[in-house]
């Protein structure tokens, strides 16, 4: 059994506290390391884009998770980010500059729409997102001289340095790369200042402006920090795909990043990139399933949204915390053995931000 005693201020925002820490993640770090050497080319294929989903969820966690404002509209700043990095990158502009460059135009659509959408919040500012989310599919679709229109746009093989990287396994180690960048970044901002903000907002609007917090600045600032990553993820997407089109970009992309969000674990990174494996596995889990059917319910459309929704009715009525808070109640379960006892391990009630008033 492990118990946390601090001798020092600082060991308390330290990101790995234990020994225990380091070498499980450094295990997983090899592990990832050295897949590609042993996987086959398919696999290591989806695996990347399993690191872009998990780039694009931890973006909409920056938003939902930590400041607590919802959107339905977050397949719009991948498609800018796709659209911007493969634009760029047809006018000549290198990989390593198109792709930062494709989130900063992201982060500044997340600005155009976080400044007037501060003014609502939960199902009003849902609504605007999935509005904005709307009007840049039809942006897409009638600007023909920069994004090709419903005809398409192909998507330049990236290059480094004179290195292709068109290849699935170099591409993995760059998918790979970005997320562990991405992570590293918000686990750090989490820890600053900016992140105690963030989660001020979320858990008490009055009570961060009573501790002098600029909601109104912070809320912004979020959306322009969510929409900047979910654009890098759209940058990297644009090459898995290869060829961009808007049906690649609709608001089933968007309720897929919702869904890895709040089956993952509200407020959790790690849930963020849990959440994004799962969702990530359920079309190959259905095709599954639909061979194990009768043919005519193998035969029916929808399926795969029947069986996300299911899943994430099962999360909202028996694990609400989602797949991490199921991860630590493991591994509090694992450490106080055998001293655990089961009223540890009790739910308990929690309240909506509403209630708390009352």
């Amino acid at each position: 059994m492990r118990f946390d005693y601090h001798t020092r201020y600082r060991q308390g925002f330290a990101l790995l506290r234990h020994r225990s820490d380091w070498l499980s993640y450094g295990l997983l770090a090899a592990a990832l390391l050295a897949l590609p050497m042993l996987a086959s080319t398919y696999l290591v294929g989806e695996l990347g884009y399993v690191f872009i989903l998990c780039i694009a969820s931890m973006g909409l966690m920056a938003l939902t998770g930590f400041t607590g404002q919802v959107s339905l509209g977050h397949a719009s700043f991948v498609a800018i980010g796709a659209y911007a990095h493969a634009w760029l990158m047809a006018q000549g502009v290198p990989f390593a500059a198109s792709l930062p460059l494709a989130a900063l135009i992201s982060a500044a659509a997340g600005l155009v729409v976080g400044i007037p959408a501060i003014r609502v919040s939960g199902l009003y500012l849902a609504m605007v997102t999935l509005a904005f989310a709307i009007v840049v599919e039809q942006i897409i679709g009638m600007w023909r001289g920069v994004t090709g229109g419903y005809m398409g746009m192909m998507v330049e093989t990236p290059q480094l340095l004179g290195l292709s990287l068109g290849s699935p396994r170099v591409f993995y180690y760059v998918c790979l790369f970005v997320a562990a960048l991405v992570l590293l970044a918000l686990a750090n901002l989490m820890r600053s200042g900016i992140g105690r903000a963030f989660t001020g907002v979320r858990d008490s609007e009055a009570a961060a402006y009573a501790l002098g917090i600029e909601v109104n600045r912070v809320k912004v600032g979020a959306f322009g920090l969510s929409a900047g990553i979910t654009g890098l993820a759209g940058g990297l997407m644009a090459h898995h795909i290869g060829y961009l089109t808007p049906d690649a970009f609709t608001l089933l992309l968007s309720l897929d990043l919702v869904l890895m969000v709040v089956i993952g674990g509200i407020g959790s990174l790690r849930g963020a990139i849990l959440g994004a494996v799962l969702i990530s596995l359920l079309p190959n889990a259905v095709a599954a399933l639909k061979s194990l059917l009768p043919a005519a319910m193998a035969r029916q459309t929808g399926l795969e949204i029947f069986v996300a929704g299911l899943v994430l009715a099962l999360f909202v009525l028996f694990e609400p915390t989602g797949l991490n808070g199921r991860w630590l109640k493991l591994r509090a379960l694992i450490e106080s053995f055998p001293l655990y006892r089961r009223d540890m391990f009790r739910r308990q009630k929690t309240y909506m931000k509403s209630e708390r008033n009352r």
